[in-house]
């Protein structure tokens, strides 16, 4: 039906006859000629349509935007002086011969070219349209493009494209499972995958040495906006490999992908123990870009008169750190309430600080509620952070995590602000993670999951869990978490182990994961691996705001889909026919409201 996309078209093809097919992006009348920008995935002709073509100019006269067209014409350079070399195809044009309408179109609810002006709900719900703007098409062009050059290096490198199941059983995180109710088993139901975690494990035991998959996965969440209901993993996994084999090649991946797609050259990935980012950054995802870092001062306020640093300072599970931001004193006091308000939400009770005006007269130089209380350790405090004029000095005093959370997003927004950025890119490797981070019940949870090998014998492990240190590592861009992954158990011994310190018993064990340990007593090899967020790792290659920018048909974040109205209701006979009652929702009372 076409003989070329719109965007192919440039001086080489003077004189030649072609066909298009499009939808008409804009329509111009000058003077009796009419100009049509005709739209295609790769581009955007300009089409001219004159009178002395009686019928193609009538067809053309009455499209409007979005109609779908069919177009043959010659190709021809533009008028000197009309050229538009902002265009790829800015320098010819298609005399139209023949105009011919495929389909006529409403008027869209929007326009292409005044998307920004549209509230996102209006774009989600009119999807189909959205994804026609160029800026959409190219992020999933790009989007395309990584998927393949991924493949292509995993193959290259000897890795099996190999599917796992989409129906499996739940996980022990339950509660954030899709729930499939089965048919055939009244009062059963499969899970959604919220990875392919324990599949990867067995095809390694089964003896597939090197596994990747582009995966669909599922996870039942409070979403934010680089999360998804439903997203795509790079999945990887590997035998007979250690820590540092598996992270050079998904080094080299990343690497490979960046100079491949955007001719980027990544600099260094250093390596940074989980410890050190939170001490430094207050975050195990720090981004680099920003020169600025936490100072803890504990010993320095344990004295002070001031309960608000002495009281955390003096707790063992308290923290007193203080984040110098050069130049800072600038900031207005209302600035300062909107950064005060900002690690509100993080559960701090207030931002204390110093504006250092003139360090050399003393306590007058510097301006502060709080200088009052901290005389005494003031110049050793201002030495600590290295403090000079024109600074300000934000302090968090609270427990450990409430100081690292705010502190650290408050670093990552004042960067933002203040555009403190260094460089354009920079990765790194968080390592030495702990096994396992303190529940709300008093027990232990796996910082990653329960699959990951410690880096300590069982003896040990069983000794004092709380402290041991895991066989993990996250590769982090910017302060985004592209990938994570670990060395796995392949001992049954030290899985059950790692259960029994979950609080998760033989017989409990045995029921969700017999099929791994069982798996694990037939000779299972040394593996580990990675998987990588496919959604997030374009929206950091096209400089996208969230994920939905990059997924075609994406959920909000309360994960509804506008376009579909799913989630949707189930008829009573599909019901019935699962065997599944809903639960009334009670009748309000007589005279309620």
């Amino acid at each position: 039906m076409r003989s070329h996309y719109c965007g192919q078209l440039n001086e080489s093809l003077v004189d030649q006859q072609v066909t298009l097919c499009g939808w008409v992006h804009r329509r111009r009348d000058h003077g009796g000629v009419i100009f049509l920008d005709l739209r295609d995935r790769d581009g955007i002709a300009q089409v001219v349509v004159d009178p002395d073509t009686a019928q193609a100019f009538a067809t053309a006269d009455r499209a409007r935007n979005e109609y779908v067209l069919r177009i043959q014409g010659r190709v021809r350079l533009r008028p000197e002086g009309t050229e538009n070399p902002n265009m790829p195809t800015g320098m010819i044009e298609v005399l139209a011969k023949d105009v011919e309408v495929l389909n006529s179109a409403a008027t869209p609810p929007f326009q292409l070219d005044e998307h920004g002006k549209v509230g996102e709900e209006v774009r989600l719900k009119h999807r189909y349209i959205d994804l026609r703007r160029p800026e959409m098409i190219e992020k999933l062009r790009l989007r395309s493009r990584i998927s393949h050059q991924v493949r292509a290096f995993l193959e290259k490198e000897g890795f099996l494209d190999i599917e796992t199941p989409i129906l499996t059983r739940a996980t022990p995180e339950g509660a954030r499972d899709y729930l499939v109710p089965s048919r055939t088993y009244p009062g059963s139901f499969f899970a959604l995958p919220q990875s392919p975690q324990l599949f990867k494990q067995l095809l390694m035991v089964s003896g597939f040495d090197r596994y990747y998959q582009i995966a669909k996965c599922f996870r039942d969440e409070d979403l934010r906006a680089d999360r998804q209901p439903e997203f795509t993993q790079i999945d990887i996994e590997a035998s007979f490999i250690d820590e540092d084999a598996i992270m050079g090649i998904t080094e080299a991946m990343i690497r490979n992908l960046f100079q491949d797609v955007l001719d980027i050259n990544l600099p260094e990935f250093p390596r940074m123990p989980y410890a050190e980012a939170m001490s430094r950054f207050g975050s195990d995802k720090p981004d680099l870009r920003i020169p600025l870092e936490l100072t803890d001062i504990d010993d320095l306020m344990k004295d002070v008169d001031f309960k608000v640093f002495s009281g955390p300072a003096n707790a063992e599970d308290g923290r007193v750190a203080a984040l110098k931001v050069p130049g800072g004193a600038k900031l207005s006091r209302k600035e300062i309430d909107e950064y005060t308000k900002f690690v509100g939400i993080y559960g701090a009770r207030g931002l204390a600080w110093i504006k250092v005006n003139e360090r050399a007269k003393g306590l007058e130089g510097l301006q502060s509620p709080i200088v009052k209380f901290m005389e005494g350790v003031i110049e050793e405090l201002l030495d600590r952070v290295e403090a000079k004029d024109g600074d300000i000095i934000f302090f968090g005093a609270d427990k450990t995590r409430i100081v690292d959370e705010a502190l650290g997003a408050l670093r990552v927004k004042l960067g933002a602000d203040l555009d403190l950025y260094t460089q354009a890119w920079a990765p790194l490797w968080v390592v030495d993670f702990p096994m396992f981070e303190p529940d709300d019940k008093g027990g232990l949870t796996p910082l990653h999951h329960p699959f990951t090998a410690p880096s300590c014998d069982i003896d040990t492990l069983k000794a004092d869990p709380a402290k041991a240190l895991s066989r993990a590592y996250d590769m982090v861009l910017n302060g985004t978490e592209l990938g994570g992954g670990s060395i796995r158990i392949h001992d049954q011994a030290m899985q059950r182990e790692v259960f029994e310190v979950l609080g998760i018993g033989e017989a409990e064990a045995q029921e969700k994961f017999g099929f791994l340990l069982d798996a694990l007593k037939f000779g299972a090899p040394p593996h580990g691996g990675l998987a990588f967020g496919l959604d997030r790792l374009v929206m950091l290659m096209t400089g996208a705001n969230t994920i939905r920018e990059v997924i075609a048909f994406p959920k909000t974040q309360s994960a509804a889909c506008l376009m579909t109205d799913a989630p949707g209701e189930a008829s009573a006979e599909q019901l019935k026919e699962l065997n599944i009652r809903l639960r009334q929702k009670a009748k309000p009372e007589a005279g309620g409201e």
